[in-house]
């Protein structure tokens, strides 16, 4: 039985993960019959938002490891106790955390550095040759993680796509139903809730890069 890893930022589209993106990427690998362990780094959020209001909450600080522990249901362990023999491959949620506590995208565009934890846990899978499924913003991070040239999907914001082409990435077009792969360094990306109007319509993307994902395992 495969194993992968589930790197989550928090809990919520506004400060962490993508809920419905956390959950549909676990129940498809569920269905497919491969095992998870989420994943988190001990960090403190950028900020909190309210999301009923969509404002930043201030003076509120929260933890990513404890927000992500809510989808994960307790079963989550921090960063830096990955045993990278263990594992097969890694799916990487989005959710503007992504961009804020993974990275630094958020605030710092092109310039955006991948947090230390962060970084040593991916590269991990990246230096083994594993597998990594990046979804929704996530793939931001995949020129600063692979050399010159590896290509993803981000979805259709001008900005953003600009962006990851800048930092030495190579940008496909995509919609939320499906996948980008780059065969070479054994990588896969869909845009998810960047473009999706719908849960059901991310879950198409999404269930295509698990199943893609666990393939190349």
């Amino acid at each position: 039985m495969k194993k992968m890893a589930v790197l989550l930022s928090g809990a919520g589209v506004y400060d962490g993960s993508e809920i419905h993106e956390s959950v549909l990427a676990m129940l498809a690998l569920s269905k497919l019959g491969a095992q998870y362990q989420c994943f988190a780094p001990n960090i403190n959020q950028m900020h909190v938002v309210n999301h009923l209001s969509g404002e930043v909450a201030e003076n509120e600080n929260r933890n990513v490891l404890v927000e992500s522990a809510r989808i994960a249901r307790g079963e989550i362990k921090v960063t830096d106790e990955l045993d990278i023999s263990l594992f097969d491959g890694l799916i990487i949620p989005g959710g503007f955390g992504a961009a804020k506590n993974l990275c630094n995208f958020a605030t710092k565009g092109s310039d955006c550095e991948v947090s230390p934890e962060v970084s040593k846990f991916i590269t991990q899978f990246v230096e083994t040759k594993k597998p990594i499924g990046f979804i929704c913003i996530a793939p931001i991070m995949i020129p600063r993680l692979y050399d010159k040239g590896a290509s993803g999907t981000i979805g259709a914001d001008v900005e953003t796509v600009k962006a990851f082409n800048a930092m030495g990435g190579q940008h496909q077009e995509a919609n939320a139903q499906e996948i980008v792969v780059d065969e070479e360094r054994k990588l896969v990306s869909t845009p998810a809730y960047m473009l999706a109007g719908s849960i059901a319509e991310a879950n198409i993307g999404i269930e295509k890069l698990v199943k893609k994902v666990l393939e190349m395992a």
